[in-house]
Formats: C-alpha cells, structure tokens, sequence
C-alpha cells in the first residue's frame, strides 16, 4: 500500500490574517488605487467573484485568479511577491 505524500506549504502563499492562496491559480496581483482595477473589484462583487481576506483592513493589493476571481488583501503586493519568490 502506497503512502499518500503530504501536500507541501510551497504551493501556497499567506496572504495576510493566517489566509492562504494556491500559488498556481494567481493570474496578477495589482494595487488597488487604479480607477479600471476598481471596476474590475465592482464587477466581481456583482459576479459574487470578489474573496474579502483583509480582516477589516485597508486593501493594499489585489489577487485575480485563474478561476476569475478577486482576492482582496491587506499585504503590499511586493510582500507577497516575496513570498511567492522564496
């Protein structure tokens, strides 16, 4: 009987407030101060596409996904950037 490997925590990256993302399924990771990244957050929360994992926080970057959805973060997009290099 083959043992199951166990999946590893370098396919994700934290993303702030102990939540996680798949590093794969990251498409762009943007600021949110653009007047078209804020109509792009508008039309996933009409799309009911729009993941809010500030914890009450300032947004201070944006995560689009291959599934099309919109990840809202309170990390600097340089920080995750990092982590996904590490």
């Amino acid at each position: 009987m083959k043992k199951k490997k166990k999946s590893s925590n370098k396919n994700f990256i934290n993303i702030g407030f102990d939540n996680i993302i798949a590093k794969e399924k990251i498409v762009a990771i943007v600021s949110p101060q653009a007047a078209p990244i804020k109509r792009m957050k508008e039309e996933s929360r009409r799309r009911n596409k729009l993941i809010d994992a500030t914890s009450g926080r300032k947004t201070r970057s944006i995560i689009i996904t291959v599934s099309d959805h919109v990840v809202l973060s309170a990390i600097q997009p340089d920080t995750i950037t990092q982590r996904i290099d590490k």
